[in-house]
């Protein structure tokens, strides 16, 4: 073997032996790696931190969910879709209201609301709706406390679950009751923080549970309205309805029933506007009396739930978090992402898990059945607008209080009928079909409150 010849030998001898080297390292990073993804996958809280039934900061969890910690602090985003969202609008800090920062006025870009609700708390100040981060401090600062609220109020606006069990010695019933029966100013100096992470989960094992009494009751009555008795939500619930149930805690329409201001969601006869109103009816309740016409109101509050379960996502078995807290992958762990939000700014994880086409199009269907409702909604409104003003003039001629009576009438149940589906954030989206059937009722009823007056004009 010649010199040349054994300088290549060693050469190939070389190279052979790098690129052994390197693919055993390789292969040895790879295994190195798959263990410890593993290893992840297995360990999915690292208890920093004792938490137990009265841990109430979410901070304190967080050291232990770090990663649900820091995706619940992004609910303090502001960001406008086209038919929701919160743009932030500057505000110039005071020490009546110390805000940076506050939503859109709705009262502004749908002047006929502050008509409609004339004579309540609402047509004072109304904004888009901003994130779980603001819960508390926009109720606290809202116009609408310099006319007075109930301390009921703060049920769905703070973390309520430890200081309800203060306040009832362990009982979170008894707790609840006094809460209620608090003027809000008294009931706020209980809670510290918006809703949290004990408000949903069991410390101990991390399991969904519900924590607020009036949604135990609610969801009760409703079953037996199926005919299903002595229904325990957390008993007897599946873990698909618990992804669902946490979130219509809060997410509904209900009244403050009686003297004691006892939050009371109206689901005896099932989760229909229709059954609502008719509950409604049956207990002879009113919200305000109408500063116009006098006419007895009823205000809608925020029923995405109900909404939510006359939909096609609903029929299908698609919960709330499905679409608002989609699953997301953080290394090898599978985690509900709490950037609770609108699916719109996350619509390949929301969306594109049922949905295989682009998110472009998505968001383009979810945009021209939101356009739609809007302006369908518009059309409702201006139809109870025109009532209202009918109702007025014809208290300036004269007509009977009968016939007054029976057009006042309408007015509530068209009022009630549009505001339900308006007062609900999804414009239209969880129910389409639903809600323009709704918004049609509505309409309907505004003519036939007009017909009465027109025809005792004719008299």
């Amino acid at each position: 073997m010649n010199k040349s010849t054994r300088q290549i030998s060693l050469s190939t001898l070389l190279l052979v032996a790098v690129i052994s080297a390197a693919l055993c390292f390789g292969v040895v990073a790879l295994l190195t790696n798959i263990f410890e993804r593993k290893q992840e996958a297995r360990t999915t809280v690292m208890r920093v931190v004792e938490i137990n039934d009265n841990t109430t900061d979410p901070a304190v969890w967080g050291k232990n969910f770090p990663l649900q910690y820091d995706d619940y602090l992004k609910t303090a985003d502001m960001v406008q879709t086209t038919y929701g969202g919160s743009e932030a609008i500057p505000q110039a800090p005071t020490d009546a209201d110390p805000r940076d920062f506050v939503s859109r006025s709705k009262l502004e870009r749908i002047p006929q609301l502050k008509q409609m609700w004339a004579g309540y708390a609402f047509s004072k100040d109304y904004r888009e709706k901003r994130g779980h981060a603001f819960m508390l401090t926009d109720q606290l600062y809202t116009e609408r406390q310099k006319v007075g609220q109930p301390g009921t109020c703060i049920h769905c606006h703070a973390s309520t679950y430890v200081p309800m069990k203060e306040l009832g010695d362990g009982d979170i019933m008894a707790g609840f009751e006094k809460l209620n029966t608090m003027p809000y100013m008294q009931a706020k100096d209980h809670v510290k923080h918006p809703v949290a992470c004990i408000d949903c989960h069991e410390p101990e094992t991390m399991a969904l549970r519900i924590t607020r009494p009036a949604f135990m009751e609610g969801i009760a009555a409703y079953k037996a309205s199926q005919g299903i008795e002595d229904y325990d939500v957390n008993r007897d619930a599946t873990r698909q309805e618990m992804r669902s149930y946490i979130c219509g805690q809060c997410h509904v329409e209900y009244y403050f029933k009686g003297d004691k201001k006892r939050l009371t969601y109206p689901w005896a006869k099932g989760l229909t506007v229709d059954a609502a109103y008719e509950y409604y009816e049956e207990e002879n309740f009113k919200d305000w009396t109408h500063a116009e016409t006098e006419a007895p109101m009823l205000k809608a509050q925020h029923p995405e739930f109900e909404l939510w379960s006359q939909g096609i996502h609903s029929r299908a078995g698609v919960s709330c978090a499905d679409c608002h807290m989609a699953y997301k992958r953080v290394g090898a762990m599978k985690i509900s992402d709490h950037h609770i939000r609108s699916p719109l700014l996350n619509v390949n994880a929301s969306c594109g898990t049922c949905h295989k086409a682009d998110d472009k199009e998505l968001i383009a269907r979810t945009e021209m059945i939101q356009a739609r409702h809007q302006k369908l909604v518009e059309v409702a409104l201006d139809s109870v607008i025109d009532l209202v003003n009918d109702i007025n003039a014809a208290k300036k001629k004269g007509i009977s209080a009968e016939k007054l009576k029976e057009a006042q009438q309408w007015q509530r149940k068209a009022t009630f009928y549009v505001d339900y589906v308006e007062a609900e954030n999804s414009s239209g989206f969880h129910a389409g079909q639903e809600a323009a059937r709704i918004l049609g009722e509505s309409i309907n009823y505004s003519r036939k409150g007009q017909n009465v007056l027109h025809q005792a004009a004719q008299d």
